[in-house]
């Protein structure tokens, strides 16, 4: 497929696509868009950054567009729930660009503002609703929001949803849909709970992968420290107390796992924050301020909870948990080494990990540098 020209979308989605500049569909957009224009369900496998809200967005307007049915109150005819308001904001913003010009109402809800305004959109009917799954719990018990005439029900970054806690909401919200509808849901990784989700969700979907193949950044210097498990907090203040290290963004497996770090660092006077799924948007969004104004040296983080940060200056990545899958590996690495400048990422490797460092190592088609300069080594190399 050459251009935006052969998904034959209307005139005026085509016109506010050439406006932005857009000829070319992104990989995730030239697989999805023909087949959610003839209306099939859809699993997207697909990060952020592949353009998969354009994905989904263009056929929903196309679709909603074409036949022409008026909300009534309270009702809508499209759901995309998405896990933070960030999100649900900036997929908002794209739909009123791309939608410009056909007279479609799109409304955003979330939590953390007052519910009235949201509510007295909800009142005039919708016809595309981006919401957060707290609020739009909140304002379905209330009558506010029901799903009589919805046609389209996407479910974004799916995984995101499971380790923030939500997916129980989500499921929730599921059992209410009308069983006659249009289904996509988009991960960027398929975890168990997440594929058992899709396989009973979704009818007969068209599956579409576009996460690209993880490459080694080859400007990151990377060593492998053995250690035995108890002593992985202690090697972690000794590098740390290396005060040239500026911005070290330190990986968990798990969020209390996580907590329990900069418990430990703080206790150090080391400054610290963690961002995870238990922690409020709010929380959150203040680590991440905190971490890239220099208010703190350390940001620990899982690795769902740590998607998208795109931090120029940081300096070391430090796997305090070996990842149980590669491509994560080679992710979390990815975070340094950003805009040009050199990285570092020192892994710890305990007994339990051995073999998740093979894999790795496999993966990345080579060996990873054993560093046996540092006060911990451990006994069982």
């Amino acid at each position: 497929m050459l251009d935006f020209s052969a998904l034959n979308l209307l005139p005026s989605i085509m016109e506010a696509l050439h406006k932005k500049g857009y000829k070319t569909p992104t990989p995730i957009q030239a697989q999805a868009i023909p087949h959610l224009l003839e209306g099939r369900d859809l699993l997207g496998i697909a990060q952020t950054g592949t353009g998969k809200t354009a994905a989904f967005a263009l056929p929903i307007l196309n679709r909603l567009a074409s036949n022409r049915i008026k909300a009534k109150p309270a009702m809508i005819r499209s759901l995309i729930l998405t896990p933070t308001r960030e999100l649900a904001s900036q997929i908002e913003e794209n739909i009123t660009l791309y939608g410009k010009g056909l007279n479609l109402i799109s409304t955003v809800i979330f939590g953390g503002v007052g519910a009235r305004p949201q509510v007295m959109a909800m009142g005039r009917g919708v016809d595309i609703l981006i919401a957060t799954p707290g609020r739009l719990l909140d304002l379905m018990s209330d009558g506010h929001i029901q799903f009589e005439q919805l046609e389209v029900f996407v479910l974004d970054e799916a995984d995101r949803m499971l380790d923030m806690g939500f997916i129980r909401d989500v499921k929730k919200i599921i059992s209410k849909l009308p069983a006659k509808r249009q289904t996509l849901l988009f991960s960027a990784t398929m975890p168990s709970d997440i594929a058992h989700l899709a396989s009973t969700l979704l009818t007969g979907p068209v599956r579409v992968e576009v996460t690209p193949e993880a490459t080694t950044v080859e400007k990151i210097e990377q060593s492998i420290n053995l250690v035995d498990k108890i002593n992985k907090p202690l090697l972690l203040r000794s590098i740390l107390k290396n005060n040239s290290i500026k911005s070290a963004l330190v990986f968990s497996r798990t969020k209390h796992g996580a907590d329990r770090i900069v418990k430990y660092l703080e206790k150090e006077s080391i400054s610290s924050a963690s961002i995870h799924g238990n922690k409020s948007q709010g929380a959150r969004e203040r680590a991440l301020g905190d971490f890239k104004a220099k208010k703190i040296r350390v940001l620990v983080a899982t690795d769902i909870a740590a998607r998208g940060i795109d931090i120029p200056q940081v300096s070391h990545v430090i796997n305090y948990n070996l990842p149980d899958d590669p491509k994560s590996y080679v992710h979390r690495i990815g975070r340094t080494a950003r805009a040009g400048r050199d990285g570092i990422a020192i892994s710890f490797c305990d007994e339990t990990e051995v073999k998740l460092l093979k894999d790795i190592e496999k993966f990345i088609n080579c060996k990873v540098r054993v560093d046996n300069t540092h006060p911990y080594v451990s006994s069982r190399k």
